[in-house]
């Protein structure tokens, strides 16, 4: 599968400039890859603005998505700031993760660990299901920003998917740890990682340098964008490789088991 990294500097709350821009890209690929990954809240930027900006799943920047996914052939991954309305009560708000197919498949999730020292958990609500996506031969896990952080949620339990990725608005003053953990969570699931973060200067001056890359299952970066530009690069992936480097070097087999039990049980986590 060949998948390509979409590193923008996204204009803020400016979604028909964004999605203007990703037109633009997706134009220049000439239908010669398999999914474009695009950073988080790729078409407003990390903004608090929820009341203004979200949509509902059904809503105009999702029905741009699907349309484009389907014009150039290829899947299209990233989050948007959404809502959702339940009984006729106040609307929720959610960091939404999206990976949709270009015949017309429809995947979201909705991202779990929320960064409070963004003031974000104060403005959306945690999704609380993690989502493996089946798509063209591969099992894919799609992750946002913060989630990174946490280990824990992304354990690949028994190779149950083969690709995990994260999209982000990483800012620069953290950008050693974004990547130190991309190269973790490869290592550590014995998966391709993928990690695409922005560049350039939010509404609120965090400035971010990029950093988006692809790595391998033994941690090596694959390909990557320059630093603080706009920009794409992609790779082939290879499942029969991943699939002998698991045989080779099983150290899932040996992994704790464990499993997550939900906010309402008493129980800590077991091991």
């Amino acid at each position: 599968m060949h998948i390509t990294l979409l590193q923008t500097n996204i204009a803020w709350e400016d979604k028909e400039t964004n999605l203007l821009y990703l037109q633009q890209q997706l134009e220049q690929l000439h239908d010669h890859t398999d999914l474009v990954i695009l950073p988080e809240m790729f078409s407003t930027g990390f903004s608090m603005n929820t009341e203004t900006l979200a949509e509902p799943a059904d809503g105009p920047t999702v029905d741009t998505l699907q349309r484009l996914a389907k014009q150039y052939h290829t899947a299209l991954a990233g989050s948007f700031m959404a809502c959702q309305l339940t009984d006729g009560s106040l609307p929720s708000y959610y960091n939404r993760a999206f990976f949709i197919t270009p015949e017309g498949s429809r995947y979201f999730y909705d991202k779990h660990h929320l960064f409070r020292m963004g003031q974000e958990s104060q403005h959306f609500t945690a999704g609380n299901n993690r989502l493996i996506i089946h798509y063209r031969g591969w099992n894919i896990l799609l992750l946002v920003c913060y989630d990174l952080r946490f280990p824990v949620w992304s354990r690949n339990r028994n190779n149950e998917y083969d690709l995990l990725i994260y999209v982000a608005n990483w800012p620069t003053a953290r950008r050693r740890a974004w990547d130190t953990l991309l190269t973790a969570r490869a290592i550590e699931n014995q998966c391709y990682v993928c990690g695409v973060n922005r560049t350039g200067t939010d509404g609120t001056q965090l400035t971010y340098n990029g950093g988006s890359a692809i790595y391998s299952p033994k941690g090596d970066i694959m390909t990557c964008v320059a630093d603080s530009l706009e920009g794409s690069a992609g790779c082939e992936l290879t499942w029969d490789e991943l699939q002998h480097f698991r045989q080779k070097f099983p150290a899932w087999k040996d992994a704790d088991h464990f499993r997550l039990l939900a906010e309402n049980e008493s129980a800590a986590m077991t091991i």
